[in-house]
C-alpha cells in the first residue's frame, strides 16, 4: 500500500473560516470516526467506531457553532483517533492504539513500519502542519487556542460529575479567567484540570503550536451527555461564547 486516502476521500483537516477575524483559533484533534477506505472497519463493530473511543461525540458540532458565532478560524482533523490521534505525539506507543478502554482493535495489530509511517505522513502530519500554517499568517496579531474536546459521563466505573472542565498546563492564569467566567453561569462544577490536565508526554497539540510559540492555549473538555442534539451544542455554544467576550 503506497497510498492511505483515495482520490475520492476528503483529506486529513478541514479548515473552517479562515477569514475569521476573532483572535481566537480553535482546533478540534478528534472531531470524526471516520476511517479511510482502505482500512475496512478495523475489525470493530459500528458501535464501538461510534463510541468515544473512535473520536470525540459532539466536538465537531460544538466547535463548528462557536466558529461561527465567534468568527474565529477553526481546524477539524477528518479521521478516527484509531487511525492515529492527532493529539499523541507520534513516537507514542498509544498514537496508533492496539487497544482502547480494554477492546482489541484488530486493524491495529503488528503494523510494519511502512504502514505507521504512511498514517503519519497522509493524516496526522498534514493536520500539524495546517495548524502551524494557520498560527503563522496570523505572526504578530494576539492570538490564543481553544482545543475542543468532549469526554464520557464515567470512566472505569467512576462518574465525571464535571459538565466541562478546563484543562491547562503551563497558562494559569488564562485558565483562571475561564474556570471564573464558567463558574459564575454554571450551578454543577467545573472541572479544573479535569477530566483530564494537559501532559507533556501525553498531550501533543498545545504544547507543540502554543507552548512552544509562547502563546496562550487551553482545553476545554464538555461531558458528551451534553451535546446530545443540535440544542445543547447550542447551548454550550453561546455559554462559551458568552465566557470568551466577557474577558475580552
Amino acid at each position: 500500500m503506497n497510498t492511505l486516502l483515495g482520490i475520492d476521500e476528503p483529506g486529513a483537516y478541514e479548515l473552517i473560516n479562515p477569514g475569521g477575524r476573532s483572535q481566537l483559533v480553535l482546533v478540534c484533534d478528534h472531531a470524526s470516526n471516520r476511517l479511510p477506505t482502505r482500512l475496512g472497519d478495523l475489525g470493530l463493530a459500528e458501535e464501538h467506531l461510534a463510541s468515544h473511543i473512535g473520536w470525540d461525540p459532539g466536538a465537531a458540532l460544538l466547535t463548528r457553532s462557536l466558529c461561527a458565532r465567534l468568527d474565529t478560524v477553526g481546524l477539524l482533523s477528518n479521521y478516527s483517533r484509531l487511525v492515529i490521534d492527532c493529539n499523541r505525539n507520534p513516537a507514542a506507543a498509544d498514537s496508533i492504539p492496539a487497544s482502547s478502554h480494554g477492546l482489541l482493535i484488530p486493524g491495529n495489530a503488528r503494523l510494519h513500519e511502512n504502514e505507521l509511517q504512511l498514517r503519519r505522513r497522509e493524516l496526522f502530519t498534514p493536520y500539524h502542519e495546517a495548524i502551524r500554517q494557520m498560527l503563522n499568517t496570523r505572526a504578530g496579531q494576539p492570538t490564543r487556542m481553544l482545543s475542543i474536546h468532549s469526554f464520557t459521563p464515567a470512566l472505569a466505573g467512576s462518574d465525571r460529575p464535571w459538565p466541562i472542565g478546563v484543562c491547562y498546563r503551563l497558562d494559569l492564569d488564562w485558565a483562571a479567567q475561564w474556570l471564573s467566567a464558567l463558574r459564575a453561569k454554571l450551578s454543577e462544577p467545573v472541572g479544573d484540570n479535569q477530566p483530564y490536565a494537559v501532559e507533556l508526554n501525553i498531550d501533543y497539540t498545545l504544547p507543540v503550536h502554543c507552548e512552544a510559540r509562547g502563546m496562550p492555549g487551553i482545553m476545554l473538555e464538555i461531558r458528551q451527555d451534553q451535546l446530545q442534539d443540535e440544542d445543547a451544542v447550542h447551548r454550550w455554544s453561546e455559554l462559551i461564547a458568552e465566557c470568551w467576550m466577557s474577558m475580552a
